[in-house]
């Protein structure tokens, strides 16, 4: 079992800046890479961003540039740093973690971005 607890969102104006934690904790061995989703109202869940255990990243095109994720292994703790938000970055963001045979989820937070 992986449980996974996020923070760190919030309303912020368009240009400003927000850093959300996915803290792990359980059988956090058997994690294979970690991931942030978004969700907006009316839209499909889409990924934002990805880690590898050995630190490689992938970053959906929409905010490549302006979001970076990071892992502080000692921590069990991922992190997505967003700059230069924009309104349409306005979402439930979510911490995934690849178990290999399924995915585990934390309970999402809330980013809401005004122009």
């Amino acid at each position: 079992q992986v449980q996974l607890v996020e923070s760190g969102g919030g309303l912020v104006q368009a240009g400003g800046s927000l850093r959300l934690s996915c803290a792990a904790s359980g059988s956090i061995f058997t994690i294979n890479a970690m991931a942030w989703y978004r969700q907006a109202p009316g839209k499909q869940r889409e990924l934002v961003a990805t880690i590898t255990r050995g630190g490689n990243t992938n970053y959906a095109d929409s905010v490549k540039g302006r979001f970076t994720i990071s892992r502080d292994n000692a921590k069990n703790t991922v992190y997505l740093q967003m700059n230069g938000l924009k309104p349409e970055d306005t979402a439930v963001y979510y911490c995934a973690a690849d178990l290999r045979t399924r995915w585990a989820w934390g309970q999402g937070t809330q980013v809401t971005v005004s122009s």
